[in-house]
């Protein structure tokens, strides 16, 4: 693998608007191409992506819009439905959003005449990140500046509700844990939550503040990553609740913390949205320096796709998307 010097993005999306979020679907919908969903300051736009890495008969990408939603607000957050379906008759898109009016919003649609929108209420202030039950998709769980973790069911009935020490800035439900519930806090502690005693069974400490940012490797339920000030922290659970490594990689402050899908060894972290550029850097643990820098000229939101090394980010009027290697 070679080191790669600071680049431009592979791929770009215009878009018509500034791109607060963007999300890959992580679950396999039935089709070749992979969805992707990304909202600006009233809407979210739902669209396909297919790649020339997986399909030689693409030149470069292929992107195609499949619907526009009116969202009214803005868009803060998006979680995808494991029940999304592209291959099924007719098809089902299903997601939820946060946004800023402190509301998640449900989205079901078969792209044609059935577009349905369920508002959630409980929230009393910004909401920073939300995720669907990784299995049957029945409910979802968000996190919020006012020091709550809500479970809700698909008619917006609150199920569980753990009180936080601080904002809880992101929220994971592993595939292979389907009855625990990861929660980070901006005071740098991220717990694991039972769903059925919902009692708090494991902690996790950065030590360092404010936790910004943190996920769980689908590949490795044991590793978890987080940013917190200017640094990187990766824990294995099994062996402390304090992180085994850790490595200053932001000049200013570390924003966001994403796995890839496909390698239990490749994450990517985000910076503030800066006076210049946006810095997106891309690490491999076997390496000691980042083995990508994009530069995006506003940058918000980080995803991976599900299938491929590749991930992006929204930016003012375009989602940039950059390839790495394994």
């Amino acid at each position: 693998m070679k080191h790669d010097s600071t680049r431009n993005a592979a791929y770009t999306v215009d878009c018509e608007d500034y791109v607060h979020v963007v999300k890959f679907n992580p679950f396999h919908s039935g089709d070749a191409c992979s969805l992707i969903a990304y909202g600006g300051n009233n809407y979210v736009v739902v669209g396909t992506c297919r790649f020339q890495e997986e399909d030689a008969e693409v030149e470069g990408m292929q992107y195609k819009a499949l619907r526009t939603f009116q969202h009214g607000s803005r868009v803060d957050a998006i979680a995808w439905s494991p029940e999304t379906r592209l291959d099924a008759l007719p098809p089902q898109i299903r997601f939820c959003t946060a946004a800023s009016d402190r509301k998640l919003r449900l989205f079901t649609s078969d792209l044609q005449d059935k577009n349905e929108c369920k508002t959630f209420d409980g929230h009393s202030d910004y909401i920073n990140d939300l995720v669907f039950a990784p299995k049957e998709g029945q409910e979802v769980a968000s996190v919020s500046d006012d020091h709550t973790c809500r479970v809700w069911d698909l008619e917006g009935n609150e199920k569980a509700h753990f009180v936080l020490r601080s904002p809880g800035m992101s929220v994971c439900w592993h595939p292979e844990e389907a009855f625990k519930l990861m929660v980070a806090e901006k005071n740098g502690t991220i717990r694991f939550y039972d769903l059925i005693t919902h009692q708090a069974i494991l902690s996790l400490e950065c030590e360092q503040i404010p936790l910004m940012s943190a996920d769980w490797c689908l590949k490795n339920t044991f590793k978890i990553g987080a940013v917190a000030g200017r640094d990187w922290l990766i824990w294995d659970i099994t062996r402390s609740s304090y992180p085994q490594d850790k490595r200053p990689v932001h000049v200013d402050r570390a924003r966001l913390f994403r796995w890839s899908q496909v390698n239990e060894n490749l994450f990517a972290t985000a910076g503030y949205p800066g006076k210049t550029t946006t810095q997106l850097l891309i690490h491999h643990l076997g390496h000691p320096q980042p083995i990508l820098t994009g530069n995006a000229s506003v940058g918000s939101g980080l995803t991976w796709h599900r299938t491929l090394p590749l991930c992006a980010v929204g930016g003012d009027h375009k989602i940039f998307f950059w390839v790495t290697e394994m």
